[in-house]
């Protein structure tokens, strides 16, 4: 693992000077005592934490919703969104842990659950969304997850064996000059583009009928194929060493993990808790109706 201070960066062949972009690139995303500067973890920790209060603060509301319309397949992508923001909370605090002596292997391993949580939230929903029907049922729910779990096993077990095996450093930033890093990267983001591209391209094509009709489904589909394509581009760029690609990687990091999952609430859970209290409201105003409480004597 390359070590920053000042300047210079430390790699296996000695000190090298950083010049030029390469020289603001690492004046941003380093120090000589962390990884990050002040404002890279402020925009990491402080969505993040602000996201834990909110869902903390509509949490007491939303189970009694969710236990009032008791539907798995919501229980359970709740649940796993409350895992996953505490666990992206955790690995936004910890940034420092990637370039403090002896904390390299519990870097490595929470970065591993933290993003392997948050794909298999991606995973699962796009997987969810795109079958004909969606019963409020534990075989759907079960299905979903057992197609999601799949592809993340595989995802978590080749990034186990590029990092432990080959010693890839995936989760350390500072590491622009690695070219497997980069190249892991690449056709990590490569196959999620292509996922997110397909789905777009039948979805404005001819055979758009064998796709559910939900337009929200697509708005996120395309936003999140504009942002994989985006990193997918600043990992090309970074594995030819240029600086503005490790610049743009490190703010596609950064967005992610800020941004990712109140995109994500916003997009499939919160209108099932607004429409959830339209529907408490209509039944309060029913049985007010029914003992009597709007009936007026004009007489």
């Amino acid at each position: 693992m390359s070590n920053l201070s000042g300047t210079y960066s430390i790699t296996e062949a000695g000190p090298v000077r950083a010049t030029g972009l390469d020289h603001f690139i690492f004046r941003f995303s380093s120090s000589a005592t962390a990884c990050h500067g002040f404002w890279h973890d402020t925009a990491l920790v402080l969505p993040s934490a602000l996201f834990i209060v909110y869902l903390g603060f509509h949490a007491r509301s939303n189970l009694k919703k969710l236990n009032h319309r008791r539907s798995y397949i919501m229980i359970g992508y709740y649940g796993l969104l409350w895992f996953a923001a505490l666990l992206n909370l955790a690995w936004c605090f910890l940034q420092v842990w990637q370039c403090t002596p002896g904390k390299q292997v519990a870097w490595n391993l929470l970065s591993l659950f933290a993003t392997s949580a948050m794909l298999f939230l991606e995973i699962s929903i796009v997987a969810f969304l795109l079958q004909d029907n969606y019963a409020s049922c534990l075989e759907t729910l079960a299905r979903t997850f057992m197609v999601s779990g799949l592809f993340v096993g595989a995802d978590l077990l080749l990034k186990v064996i590029f990092m432990f095996g080959f010693g890839v450093p995936l989760f350390h930033d500072v590491e622009i000059a690695h070219r497997g890093k980069w190249g892991v990267w690449f056709t990590h983001k490569l196959l999620l583009a292509a996922a997110y591209g397909y789905i777009l391209f039948v979805h404005f094509s001819k055979w758009r009928d064998k796709l559910p009709p939900r337009p929200v489904f697509y708005n996120y589909v395309i936003v999140m194929f504009a942002t994989t394509a985006v990193v997918l581009f600043a990992c090309g760029l970074a594995g030819i060493k240029a600086g503005f690609g490790l610049w743009l990687y490190n703010l596609a990091v950064v967005c992610y993990h800020s941004l990712y999952l109140p995109f994500l609430y916003v997009a499939f859970l919160a209108d099932f808790f607004k429409e959830e209290d339209w529907l408490l409201d209509s039944a309060y105003y029913s049985e007010m109706k029914d003992a009597g409480f709007f009936d007026v004597d004009w007489e």
